[in-house]
Formats: structure tokens, C-alpha cells, sequence
């Protein structure tokens, strides 16, 4: 776990004037409130004896100044902890993203489990600086200001206040982390499990009410949400152990300088005046390593999010991009020459020895059953993924020696489950190209049949289409997906079942529009429907 967050601080380094002005900000709020506690206690004692007003008024000046500078202090730490806190977050969620997007749509971590990686691990890791690194340091340096000053007033009394920060300050931080280690660790793994059930009781609410499931799933969801409650529990009793030890030791340490006060007042060794001052400095001075214990815990929980963070990111992805890529082709066929694929080593292979060759400007249809592989290889002209055996080309080069985004510059692909933004439907256009305007979005609309439905709609294109495209029909998505592959520059069209959704009349009507619209470029529709209208220059049946 150590190296997890070693990784962490070299990907979203704290900004060093931002994290020593916070950490300085801290010390000086916790010293201000230490400083208050003591000038008071003084100010107690020596107002009782009923000196002159004016043998009072340096003391009550320093009470309110100190009293003022630790709030404004506390202000301005929070400005800039956050503030760093924020800024390392941003870092992070960049970097995690640019860590998962290779991995797509090859990677097999279920979406609940990458959503909670994304969302929760990743907000876990703004407590790093703020709740974890920070509070040892300003611990530290004012338990060290709070030992001198005791020392300064009372020698014996600087030794227990000492004794007490240590016991309080590393102690308890030891026990609060061994009773949270577990705990910590398994509630990241809990809170991805609880993701998953709620992810696919959300998606699969329709089907569950259909087939009577809803009550079994909502069972399931209850055991994950008790197992994750749980473990919030064990960390509720770790920190309320370590408050009521806190507070006891508090307590302790003024007693334990009582005793040793007392006596020195006796002897004349201590101003009874500073009686009351030496012994609210004990107290007050655990403020100091009052985070601690929680700072364990906060650094747990860091490292066990760190760790699943950094699985996702030593994941190898399916393709990567050569050191010198070489320029793509500007001419020359797509081929897919001898390719086998399967996805595990010792599985069944999905695809076996399989040839295709799209020319420019060919019209070749892909027909197959469900499950035959026809996905898979659309994924490998677009180099979602390589070939176990075999090469895909562009113009003769194989696709290997490319970089994989000017391959996918050169062959747009829709997928059979085009995916429907909630956002505007200009916007889920603009995806192929943000700087289309809306003549250009309108032209392309038409050329997919969906001019009709566009004028039809209350505010045209600025029409929302809901989360996950709720507002539009699966015939409509496919149209919209295509759409945006029309839309972009491409020479080659990889088309993964376009007319799924659509009627045989709506299907017919499409696949004519799309042979006259698509010019100049190659384009592979992948179907499962074998009678086909005679448009296409070939069919080819992968069995």
C-alpha cells in the first residue's frame, strides 16, 4: 500500500507553496488556540486576586488578539487546503481517466466496480493531503512549540506535558489504524459490490419486475448495503475509541500537571499565577494531536483506494500505440488477412483464420448469427483490439505499426448499441465533429432518415434526449450513431447492425439511402439478417 500512495504523490503532487502555506496555516491556528487557553488561564488567576484594571490590559489585549488570529487563521487554512485538496483531485481523476480509456472496451471490470473506482477511490484520495499528510506535521511542530513553552514555565511540567503528546500523538494513532486496517481496506471492495447491485438494479429494473426477480435483487442489494454499513461501523468505533481516549488523556495530562504544579507552587518555584496557565496548556495542547487517530484512519483508507486505483492503471490494454508510428495510408484496401482471436488464452477461439477485404468505395455486407464473432471483428478494424494470429492492413501496413486514433480517423465504426448522451441532440452530433454547424448536422439527419422526426420535435435540435437516450427509440439511437459516423471524415464505414431495430420496409429504405450517401467510402454493415436486398457488391457469411 506504501508504494500505492507513493504512486499517487507522484502523479498529483501537492503544489509546494499551497501545501506548506496550509500546513503552516494549520500551526499557526493550533498554536493560536494553545497560546488563548494559556493567556487565559493567567488572565483567570491574576483577575481574581482584584489587581488594577490596567495590570490587566496586556493580557486581555493578547486574549482577544489570539482569539481573532485563530479563527482568521482556520479561515485562510481551509481556503488553501481545500483548495489543494481540489486541485489534486482534478489531477487525479485526469489521470485515471487517460488510464482507463485503453482499456475500453477491452477491459472486464464489471461498471459498478469502475464506477466506484472512478467516483469513490478517486474522492477518497482528496483526503491525502488534507486529513492524512497534513495533521502528523502540524502535530508535530506544535507539540514541540507547546513541550517548550510548558518547559519554559515548568520544567517537570514540560516532561509530562511531552509524555502525554507522545502516548496521545503516536499511540493512539497505532491503535485507531489497527482497528481501522481491516475495516478500510474492505470497504472499498464493499462500496464497489454495493455500486454493482445498484448499477444493475437500475439498468434491469424493467426485466427484474418482468420476471418477478425484483425481490431477490433487492435482497442481494440489502446484504451488500448491510456488509458495507458494517464496516462503517468498525470505523465509527475506531474513531469513537480514539476520542474517548483522546479526551481521557486530556484530562489525564492536567491532573498529571496538577500534581507536579501544586507542589511548585509550595516551594515558590511557580507563581501561583501560571497555576491554571500551565494546566489549560496541557489540556489545550491535545488539540495538536487531536487528528491524528483520524488521520490513520484517513491514510488506511488512502492506501486501499490507492491500491485499486493503481490495479486499474498496470492493466495492459488490448492495443497499444508503437513507439514511431508510421503516417496512414492515403490509398488502398482495409484487409483482415488470416486473423484468429480468443479472448483468454486456453478459451475457444471466437474468431478462426477469417479473411475479409473492404475496397474504397465497396459495399460489402457481413451476415452471420448472433455470437459468430461479426462484433469482434469489427473491433479489429478499428484496432479496439489485435489479432491473436494474423494481421489487420490499411493500404498494406499493418495496423500494428499505426497509431490506434488515425485509425479510427480512417475507419468510423457505429456500434450496434450506439450510445445516446444526456445532453442536447446538437451535442451528441457534435461528438464526430465539434465544429459542424447546423446545416451540416441537418444534412446528415436527412441522409439517415431523421429529418422528419427532428422538425417534429419541440425545440429541434436543442432537444434533450435524456440520460442514456430515454426520449428516442432504438431505431432512432442506431440512426443517431450512424449519424455521427457520417459525420466525421472517414474512408471506411464499419456499420455494426444498423437496422436492428427497424422494420424490413424502414430497413430496405435505409441501407438504399446509405449506398447513395456514403460516396467514395468503403463501407462494411454487419447484420444478422441474411436476406438482404441486392445493394450490396458482396455478402460474406462468417460461420
Amino acid at each position: 500500500m506504501t508504494g500505492s500512495l507513493s504512486a499517487v504523490l507522484r502523479a498529483a503532487p501537492p503544489a509546494r507553496p499551497r501545501f506548506t502555506a496550509s500546513v503552516a496555516l494549520a500551526a499557526g491556528a493550533v498554536m493560536s488556540a494553545i497560546a488563548l487557553m494559556t493567556v487565559s488561564g493567567a488572565l483567570i488567576s491574576h483577575a481574581a486576586l482584584r489587581p488594577p484594571v490596567l495590570a490587566l490590559t496586556v493580557a486581555i489585549v493578547c486574549v482577544r488578539a489570539l482569539a481573532l488570529s485563530r479563527a482568521v487563521l482556520r479561515y485562510l487554512e481551509r481556503l488553501v487546503s481545500h483548495d489543494l485538496a481540489f486541485r489534486s483531485l482534478a489531477q487525479l481523476r485526469v489521470r485515471f481517466f487517460r488510464a482507463v480509456v485503453p482499456l475500453v472496451p477491452g477491459t472486464r471490470i464489471a461498471r459498478g466496480d469502475l464506477l466506484s473506482r472512478f467516483v469513490a477511490d478517486v474522492d477518497r484520495l482528496q483526503d491525502l493531503y488534507l486529513r492524512a499528510l497534513s495533521p502528523p506535521i502540524v502535530a508535530f511542530v506544535t507539540s514541540a512549540a507547546a513541550v517548550i513553552a510548558a518547559g519554559v514555565i515548568l520544567p517537570v511540567g514540560g516532561l509530562v506535558v511531552a509524555a502525554a503528546l507522545v502516548l496521545g500523538g503516536i499511540g493512539l494513532p497505532l491503535l485507531t489504524g489497527r482497528l481501522a486496517r481491516t475495516a478500510g481496506r474492505r470497504q472499498a471492495a464493499a462500496q464497489a459490490t454495493l455500486a454493482g447491485e445498484v448499477v444493475e438494479l437500475a439498468e434491469g429494473a424493467s426485466e427484474l419486475v418482468a420476471f418477478g426477480c425484483g425481490p431477490e435483487r433487492i435482497r442481494r442489494l440489502a446484504d451488500a448495503d448491510a456488509q458495507l454499513a458494517g464496516l462503517a461501523r468498525r470505523d465509527a468505533v475506531a474513531g469513537a475509541v480514539a476520542s474517548g481516549l483522546g479526551a481521557v488523556l486530556s484530562g489525564g495530562a492536567a491532573v498529571a500537571v496538577l500534581l507536579v504544579a501544586i507542589p511548585a507552587v509550595r516551594g515558590d518555584r511557580l507563581d501561583g499565577i501560571l497555576l491554571a496557565a500551565v494546566t489549560l496548556l496541557a489540556m489545550a495542547a491535545f488539540e495538536a494531536v487531536q487528528p491524528l487517530p483520524a488521520a490513520a484512519q484517513s491514510l488506511s483508507a488512502c492506501a486501499a483506494a490507492a491500491t485499486r486505483l493503481e490495479e486499474v492503471e498496470r492493466m495492459e490494454p488490448p492495443v497499444t500505440a508503437p513507439a514511431a508510428p508510421r503516417p496512414v495510408p492515403q490509398e488502398g484496401a482495409l484487409v483482415a488477412e488470416g486473423v484468429s482471436v480468443r479472448y483468454d488464452p486456453d478459451g475457444p477461439w471466437v474468431l478462426r483464420h477469417v479473411d475479409l477485404r473492404l475496397e474504397p468505395g465497396a459495399r460489402i455486407a457481413l451476415v452471420g448469427p448472433s455470437g459468430v464473432g461479426k462484433t469482434t471483428l469489427a473491433d479489429l478494424l478499428v484496432r479496439f483490439r489485435d489479432p491473436d494470429e494474423g494481421r489487420v492492413t490499411l493500404g498494406g501496413v499493418d495496423l500494428r505499426e499505426l497509431d490506434p486514433e488515425d485509425v479510427r480517423r480512417a475507419v468510423r465504426l457505429s456500434g450496434q448499441d450506439a450510445h445516446v448522451f444526456a445532453t442536447t441532440l446538437r451535442e451528441n452530433l457534435r461528438l464526430a465533429r465539434p465544429d459542424a454547424g447546423d446545416s451540416r448536422l441537418m444534412e446528415v439527419l436527412r441522409d439517415v432518415g431523421l429529418d422528419v422526426w427532428v422538425d417534429g420535435l419541440p425545440d429541434g435540435l436543442n432537444t434533450m434526449l435524456g440520460e442514456g437516450g430515454a426520449t428516442v427509440s432504438g431505431g432512432q439511437r442506431q440512426r443517431i450513431g450512424v449519424a455521427r459516423a457520417l459525420l466525421a471524415d472517414g474512408r471506411f464505414l464499419v456499420l455494426d447492425e444498423p437496422t436492428a431495430h427497424l422494420d424490413r420496409a424502414g430497413a430496405a429504405a435505409f441501407l438504399d439511402d446509405l449506398d447513395r450517401i456514403a460516396g467514395d467510402r468503403g463501407v462494411l454493415v454487419i447484420t444478422h439478417e441474411r436476406e438482404l436486398p441486392g445493394r450490396f457488391d458482396r455478402i460474406v457469411e462468417l460461420a
